[in-house]
């Protein structure tokens, strides 16, 4: 190739990138399973990345406990995003590289009702039993689904001693975004995690769980050790734990895990 001809090539290239656009079209996909909370997070940020790197994330989402059933059942992924306890199984069993682990975000729990219907006070511990035991339907992410935020429900209603009550009026959902439910008239008291709240349109946010009782889910990421995509998956990540990311969480109801 002689010069004028690198010349061209080399800034035809530059434009590219300076534009935001892939230098090829043949670049390969960045598989990414998330647990349903952080889903937003990634497809807000999904653009710049894109654009960035040439790479387009194929994202795909569960229950935290649905995507490591999905991994242990022989899922390829370049990048998982669940809670620390997960991501350390897939360390230990070695399909995930324990050197790309990182903390991203955390999420409290919070309650909704559907729009136009009264808030209830749940600012204490006491105003939210009332408001579950006066509610004629309460939802929440089946705990048998793997959802975090189920699981911790189910256990604070057994520990409170409602635990019967708020089952004969439960309304389990199997993953996804419990304010659908509550569109629907499936249920009229709803709770998940706040981020999935908030992306719901039609629902209420009532507010947190109390603070003594809140329940935070930390979402934790790691490259697959299959991933033929490393460097791609540590440029997402690194995206990801940084400040540009941090705006999309406040906004989203999430917040930053401090070192």
């Amino acid at each position: 190739m002689n010069a004028i001809r690198k010349a061209i090539v080399f800034g035809a290239a530059a434009i590219a990138l300076g534009a935001g656009l892939p230098p090829s079209a043949s670049a390969d996909d960045l598989k990414v399973l998330t647990a349903g909370a952080y889903k937003q997070v990634v497809a807000a940020m999904a653009p710049q990345f894109e654009a960035s790197t040439g790479h387009r994330i194929i994202l795909e989402n569960d229950t935290a406990g649905g995507v490591a059933r999905r991994i242990e059942g022989g899922a390829a992924f370049d990048v998982a995003i669940m809670t620390p306890d997960l991501v350390a199984r897939l360390v230990a069993s070695r399909k995930a590289d324990a050197a790309s682990v990182v903390d991203l975000a955390r999420v409290g729990i919070g309650a909704m009702v559907p729009a136009g219907a009264p808030k209830p006070d749940i600012s204490t511990v006491e105003g939210l039993k009332r408001a579950l035991l006066d509610a004629r339907s309460v939802a929440y992410i089946d705990p048998a689904a793997g959802g975090s935020s189920g699981i911790y429900m189910a256990k604070l209603f057994q520990q409170w001693g409602i635990g019967d009550a708020i089952e004969r009026k439960a309304v389990k959902v199997q993953g996804g975004y419990v304010g659908d439910h509550l569109l629907n008239n499936e249920a009229t008291l709803g709770f998940q995690q706040v981020s999935e709240i908030l992306a719901v349109k039609g629902v209420v946010f009532v507010g947190p769980l109390p603070a003594e009782i809140q329940n935070f889910t930390v979402y934790t990421a790691a490259i697959g050790a299959a991933s033929k995509e490393q460097d791609a998956a540590q440029a997402l990540l690194h995206l990801l734990a940084g400040p540009e990311t941090a705006r999309v969480l406040q906004e989203r109801g999430m917040e930053t895990v401090k070192p």
